[in-house]
């Protein structure tokens, strides 16, 4: 596995090692060693997995409040998305801050994400299937979002005239309006 650091500490983008011939390929996705050894060592609860059908659905930008934080380990396994991890830690010298990766079923790319950080994404392509590991368990009572259009983030969505968003995300509170718990801790 090769670990390739973003701008936001501990959001990295994870590269695995694809081993292909005439018949296909063979990739490991998740190993605790692998990790381990570059420096992620996130014990997963879950494992959740989502299709969206269309070109230009956003999911986002979501989280979980403390207690019921999740880091998350996401990759695409049929079409590509645009994916995004914002950081919500207030104090943080990067908070607000945000990147996107692409990732597709082509390029296996997959992206970790730490507590603390919001996530969404936008899909690129129509039958996009979406996996992720979480480190914490679903909880209603912490699931949160805040606007993907939150001008106070101001993340580039690409090329998305109009996104097609669940009542949820188009109704969620701007960052500043919203109870988001996060606080950096050096």
């Amino acid at each position: 596995m090769k670990r390739i650091d973003t701008k936001l500490p501990g959001v990295c983008i994870i590269e695995p090692v694809v081993h292909g011939d005439h018949r296909g390929y063979f990739m490991e996705t998740y190993s605790t060693k692998a990790f381990a050894d570059i420096g992620i060592d996130t014990v997963f609860v879950q494992d959740n997995q989502s299709f969206s059908s269309q070109k230009g659905i956003l999911r986002g930008i979501h989280f979980q409040n403390d207690p019921m934080a999740q880091a998350k380990l996401v990759r695409v396994t049929k079409g590509a998305v645009l994916d995004v991890a914002v950081d919500l830690r207030k104090g943080s010298p990067t908070y607000r801050q945000w990147v996107a990766v692409e990732l597709t079923a082509d390029n296996k790319r997959m992206l970790f994400i730490p507590r603390g950080f919001g996530h969404g994404f936008v899909t690129l392509t129509e039958n996009v299937e979406f996996c992720y590991k979480v480190d914490n368990l679903y909880s209603k009572e912490c699931d949160r979002g805040i606007r993907y259009n939150d001008p106070s983030i101001g993340v580039d969505w690409g090329e998305v005239n109009e996104a097609l968003l669940s009542q949820k995300d188009t109704t969620g509170p701007m960052l500043d309006d919203s109870d988001c718990n996060f606080m950096y801790e050096e």
